[in-house]
């Protein structure tokens, strides 16, 4: 896949083997998986699997997480994008489109979250021409619940998962994509 999003401080590109250390030391932190079902990568050899499974992504759908790097510094801070959710059901829901992302606790709070959503949602209605573009959040982890309301995205409602554990389901549908608090008629 040969496609980068940049930002004014970050550089969205696709996952490369080269990132599994700097990914694996962000998904052995406890911290980082508190709203992710608690269950923190233990090998190397996992988060490697992980963005082999992500670059197969990349061939069936055109799309899928990206590496997130810091420009300043070309530090890889974390995954961001949307990917093309064809193999799970999610609240009743398979085939549609998740924007998600993952940061590295060192890199919290300071805005790079909401920067590269508002740059995925931007790609994701206006290069890919999406229709609705969904996102999940663990009903407790106020943070990425703030940042997706903050970019626009709806909230639909709260459900539970296999396991019990409380959800909320996000969507924000092309015809009512805003951005700075501007609304942009995409159908014109």
């Amino acid at each position: 896949m040969n496609l980068t999003i940049e930002t004014n401080r970050l550089l969205l590109r696709p996952l490369k083997l080269s990132d599994a250390e700097p990914m694996f030391a962000m998904d052995k932190n406890p911290e980082v998986h508190k709203y992710l079902w608690q269950n923190p990568t233990q090998t190397i050899e996992e988060t490697i699997k992980i963005i082999e499974f992500v670059q197969g992504q990349y061939e069936r759908n055109n799309i899928g997480r990206f590496a997130t790097i810091l420009k300043e510094t070309g530090e890889f801070i974390g995954w961001t994008g949307i990917k093309f959710v064809d193999d799970h059901v999610e609240n009743g829901n398979t085939n549609f489109y998740d924007y998600g992302y993952r940061l590295n606790e060192k890199f919290w709070n300071k805005g790079y979250a909401t920067e590269a959503s508002i740059a995925w949602l931007d790609y994701g209605f206006n290069q890919m021409n999406i229709d609705k573009i969904n996102a999940y959040t663990h009903h407790d982890n106020g943070a990425s619940n703030h940042i997706l309301q903050k970019v626009g995205m709806n909230f639909m409602e709260d459900y539970l998962d296999k396991d019990g554990v409380l959800w909320k389901w996000w969507q924000l549908l092309r015809t009512k994509y805003e951005i700075n608090g501007t609304s942009i008629n995409l159908n014109t």
